[in-house]
């Protein structure tokens, strides 16, 4: 077997580098696999290795194998099968280092599948970052610069390329164990199946992973799922939004899983992600919403006709992030990390990725920030209409989480983030700056404005949830809803009733370019929950409102769903299906975002007893759908069928009509490490 491994691996033109036999027989620091709709997962770390093999089942099938190391991938597609077919993992992905043919280091894995198809003919191989492997995914085209012909020799097929800059690349061999290679094919043997060794590798930069014993704290859950998504998505230079398609920094993605996690993290894993976020700002204060690196980062500048080789792009079109970081950092400051630890994490120094070269005070970077969410508020503030508000940036369709086009109906104003995120950073600029823990790091403008910041955030506070409200009289509500029902093949009565001759009233998902809501029952009021301070009067309306059974609310069986179309227009519904990626979906983060502001609420001592019952209603309505779909709590998002009278998960990317599939391993939907079911009086966590 060791001599077929090695003759393999010299036809790659590398050889296993010396004590990677040894590691053979050695269990990887992480190991894991799971199945989720029609992919076949598995994930593996140790030490300069890290990688997700995905195989994918059905009449598509491909083999794709994703690396955190420059978010590199390389992946084969095959041509549609008559039926479909599954792959079985012989033998799970094993770490191997080995050399290119110019005797430079590639690391990745090497494994052992079989699928019952009785040909793979082999279509097309795309080998370099992660999103060109996306695009390919989605559109079945990618760039001409990145083409790689299949070598065959024999029972071996290779697929092998440099970086475009010259440096080490990408390289994916198939050896045929059971079948054979014939018209760039490959045909089952005698007993009807394919067996293959895979060897995938990269050549791209290793990041160096945290292990779980420095990520998480006593306070953590016992969740072997979640615990090894985090542990293969966490690394010291930064956290993975996602994988296999998000390998890489996205601010978003950090911020809200870091303050969700918090709780259960060690203090070194909060500073980690802070450090990623604070080190991407620009000059301006804005956070970084995603980083290209490597090969994406090579084209990506040639394209622009910029210098910079391959130093990492960096994308600021959202604009949520810009305020999350401060309500984040000012959570750890002030509320986990001791009074010693949160001075000596402003005055660490963080290297500039935004930057290359260069470095600064962490205490410096978070000012920046924060004077940029003062100085973006002050017009609001000074006059509080609609105009004034902060919108997506002018010729885009995206700004905030719900970043897919249509994700906020075509709006332009998003509700968390004026109505919550907007405040929430205002306050923590002046919580931060009452501590003292700015004094080194303000001049003395900047600590007047700082000194505005408090009274800004009251009247934001104030006047701008009220621009997004809508409240549809009784009879429209329940004519909508009917008539919605019907069209998706979903029961009314529930919904109905539940209105019960009410008007129904809620926050929009945004206001469009004319200052009118844009009518979605949206989840987005978990960030008010989280970040905010609702009247007890406001907390009984709007969350009672999404309490109720979907598509009067939001509610389901199987989880809190991210958006609800039923008060639009039907060309609204149309787009906001359960096949979009922010349409009638269910969003695992959303629920436990929910989730947590609703037990941060129930901590007040100044809500009335009905307030507090319709809390409490919708936290038992909530846990009771999270907990029925534990399975699937680690993975991206999910949609539903309704059949034989009750709703059925359905993993995103199943059906041929969904826009995109799920990641396995997501990193916000790890957040149930720390966001828990409430405890009974006897202690005991609910079920």
């Amino acid at each position: 077997m060791h001599a077929v491994l090695t003759a393999g691996l010299l036809l790659s033109g590398g050889l296993l580098t010396s004590g990677a036999a040894a590691q053979r027989d050695k269990a990887p620091e992480l190991a894991y696999s799971l199945t989720e709709g029609q992919n076949l997962n598995a994930f593996v770390r140790n030490g300069k290795v890290a990688a997700h093999l995905l195989l994918r089942n059905g009449s598509e099938p491909r083999i794709l194998v994703a690396f955190p190391a420059g978010n590199s991938g390389v992946g084969l597609w095959f041509e549609p099968l008559p039926r479909a077919a599954a792959w079985r993992l012989d033998q799970s992905p094993r770490p191997r280092s080995l050399t290119d043919g110019k005797g430079r280091p590639l690391h990745g894995i090497e494994t052992i599948a079989t699928i019952d198809a009785p040909r793979l003919a082999l279509k097309q191989a795309v080998l370099s970052n992660v999103r060109f492997l996306r695009d390919y995914q989605a559109s079945g085209r990618f760039l001409s610069e990145l083409a790689t012909s299949a070598r065959i020799e024999g029972n071996r097929i290779l697929y092998a390329r440099d970086r475009i800059d010259g440096a080490p690349g990408y390289r994916l061999e198939l050896e045929v164990l059971g079948g054979r290679i014939a018209d760039r094919a490959i045909l089952a043997g005698a007993d009807g199946r394919i067996r293959l060794r895979i060897v995938a590798a990269t050549g791209d930069t290793p990041l160096t992973g945290l292990s779980k014993a420095e990520l998480l704290n006593a306070h953590a859950a016992a969740d072997p799922a979640a615990r090894n998504a985090l542990a293969f998505l966490s690394y010291r230079e930064k956290f993975l939004a996602g994988s296999w398609r998000f390998d890489t920094y996205f601010g978003r993605d950090t911020l809200m899983s870091v303050r969700l996690l918090m709780p259960a993290l060690r203090g070194a894993a909060v500073e980690a992600g802070l450090g990623a976020v604070l080190a991407r700002l620009n000059p301006g204060g804005e956070v970084a919403h995603e980083e290209g690196l490597a090969e994406f980062a090579l084209i990506d500048h040639a394209r622009h006709n910029q210098p910079g080789d391959a130093a990492a792009t960096l994308d600021y079109g959202m604009i949520d992030d810009d305020y999350m970081l401060g309500p984040v950092a000012a959570e750890y400051l002030l509320g986990h990390a001791s009074p010693a630890a949160a001075r000596v994490f402003l005055s660490s120094r963080i290297p500039s990725e935004a930057r290359p070269g260069a470095a600064d005070l962490a205490g410096a970077l978070l000012v920046r920030n924060l004077g940029f969410a003062i100085d973006q508020a002050e017009r609001f503030a000074r006059d509080p209409r609609w105009q004034n508000l902060i919108g997506i940036h002018q010729g885009r369709m995206t700004g905030q989480w719900r970043d897919s086009e249509e994700g906020i109906g075509r709006g332009r104003y998003p509700y968390d983030v004026n109505a919550v995120l907007v405040p929430a950073a205002l306050e923590a600029a002046g919580r931060l700056l009452r501590a003292g823990l700015l004094d080194s790091y303000l001049a003395p403008a900047e600590r007047a404005a700082f000194g505005r910041a408090t009274a800004m955030a009251a009247t934001w506070r104030r006047a701008a949830p009220d621009l997004f409200a809508v409240e549809i009289p009784a009879p429209r509500a329940a004519a909508q809803v009917g008539d919605y029902a019907a069209r998706v093949g979903v029961p009314a009565g529930p919904a109905l009733a539940a209105l019960g001759g009410q008007s129904l009233r809620y926050h929009a998902i945004a206001l469009d370019d004319q200052g009118k809501p844009v009518p979605i029952i949206n989840s987005d009021e978990g960030f008010a929950l989280l970040f905010g301070h609702p009247d007890p009067a406001d907390l009984q309306a709007y969350v009672g409102a999404l309490a109720r059974p979907f598509p009067a609310g939001l509610m389901t069986a199987i989880g809190m769903l991210a958006a609800n179309p039923a008060l639009a227009a039907r060309e609204v519904q149309n787009r906001f299906t359960p096949a979009a990626y922010h349409g009638a979906v269910v969003w695992s983060w959303q629920q436990a975002l929910f989730a947590a502001g609703l037990a941060r609420q129930l901590g007040r001592t100044d809500l009335p007893p009905a307030t507090r019952a319709v809390l409490e209603d919708m936290q038992t309505k909530l846990w009771r759908a999270i907990q029925a779909t534990r399975a699937t709590q680690s993975s991206e998002l999910w949609s539903w069928a309704f059949e034989k009278g009750r709703y059925k998960a359905v993993a995103f990317g199943a059906g041929k009509s969904d826009v995109d599939e799920s990641n396995a391993a997501q990193l916000w939907s790890t957040v149930y490490l720390a966001v828990r079911p409430p405890k009974a009086a006897d202690g005991k966590r609910k079920r």
